[in-house]
């Protein structure tokens, strides 16, 4: 029986049980109601840039695989920067957009891209994409395909194919057995843990009290005064009030449940900061934050020491508190090769591409060797 690829314009043209049949493991970012969440908070439209585009390969009446993947714009919210690419298509006398991206929206988190049928292996499946891209390419009109943050199996069955692999450095927290915040500081320098210890008592020192709390223990004014943080830091930043929509912290975020955490700052029991967190049975995930006024290290606290805590706590056995922040390295978070897979139709620029990114690597690999020298704990010393 031959094979079909379908473009499906929204989550909805699958139903949640069939959809969540399919997930590989319980990576949060992934479920049926988060991405169409998105969609119906109006974070991922056609006017936003992120058009739905999703596909499902089938054989008959069978689903083998689904690959969430989005019509692209313009490259913001993707965590892997690609203007330069887009200005080497237009000064060819080309368009870069629109390109199909398989990604997260607005989540620079390693994890599973392909949903896929149980009794399947998946390698056979993303080589079945990787060669309908060619077709697939010339009826959407795109230039160009790119897998971001994909896990390592994904990567490894994405370059065998023959996309170009590209790689970046994050910093990651690893639980190594902790049994308290105290045992992981016990592995610094004194002066390093004595630097941490520092500002967590001058949080305690401004009379701050922080809770950390999942998506069923939060009511909806918590929903709301964290998107008023979001908004402000966005607007400070970046001069916009960010991706996701009041709609989707108070709708779609309350339905993911254990799945999603925040931690808030009170001080005197007003609420002045947060950070939002999900997870899966193995890592948390940082991802936002947010505040209404400047405290001394609270955005430390608040992002990152208490996340460790959680995963000491609750056994979890990484923390990726999302990308950039070298600031992170000397809190105990190791440089972590994370990478992108890259497909191009054009063949003069895709042979560019891939001398690129292999020259890239060098120096991205040699960066996170000299991070890892800057670590605080007494081997790196």
């Amino acid at each position: 029986m031959s094979l079909s690829l379908e473009v499906l314009r929204s989550v909805s043209a699958v139903d949640a049980e069939a959809w969540n049949r399919l997930r590989p493991n319980d990576y949060p970012f992934l479920r049926h109601d988060f991405l169409l969440g998105l969609e119906q908070a109006q974070c991922t439209t056609e006017a936003s840039g992120w058009d739905p585009a999703h596909l499902r390969l089938c054989e008959g009446e069978r689903t083998l695989a689904i690959l969430p993947a989005f019509l692209k714009s313009h490259s913001y919210g993707e965590y892997v920067f690609d203007w330069a690419w887009a200005d080497a298509w237009q000064r060819m006398g080309l368009r870069y957009y629109p390109k199909l991206v398989t990604a997260i929206p607005f989540t620079p988190a390693t994890g599973p891209r392909l949903l896929y049928d149980p009794d399947l292996a998946p390698g056979p499946l993303w080589a079945t994409l990787y060669e309908q891209m060619p077709t697939l390419a010339e009826k959407l009109g795109i230039s160009s395909w790119h897998v971001l943050f994909p896990d390592e199996g994904a990567n490894e069955s994405l370059a065998t194919a023959g996309m170009h692999t590209r790689e970046q450095v994050q910093f990651h927290w690893f639980n190594r057995g902790y049994s308290s915040f105290d045992e992981f500081l016990d592995s610094f320098v004194s002066r390093k843990r004595k630097s941490l210890r520092r500002e967590r008592r001058r949080v305690e020192e401004q009379g701050l009290r922080l809770r950390m709390r999942d998506g069923s223990e939060l009511e909806e004014e918590d929903w709301a005064q964290f998107h008023r943080f979001y908004q402000m830091t966005y607007a400070k930043r970046s001069g916009h009030g960010g991706y996701l929509t009041r709609e989707f912290f108070l709708e779609v975020a309350p339905k993911l449940g254990k799945q999603v955490l925040l931690a808030m700052a009170e001080d005197a029991d007003q609420a002045v900061a947060g950070a939002l967190y999900f997870r899966d049975q193995d890592t948390l995930y940082g991802r936002y934050w947010g505040c209404i006024r400047e405290y001394d290290c609270l955005h430390f606290e608040t992002c990152y020491y208490q996340g460790i805590e959680y995963c000491i706590r609750e056994g979890l056995q990484r923390f990726d508190p999302g990308a950039q922040g070298e600031h992170k390295i000397q809190r105990g978070f190791e440089p972590t090769i994370t990478r992108s897979n890259h497909w191009i139709a054009e063949t003069e620029l895709d042979r560019a591409i891939g001398d690129f990114t292999r020259q890239e690597q060098a120096h991205i690999e040699q960066y996170q060797r000299d991070a890892r020298a800057l670590l605080p704990f007494k081997d790196s010393a």
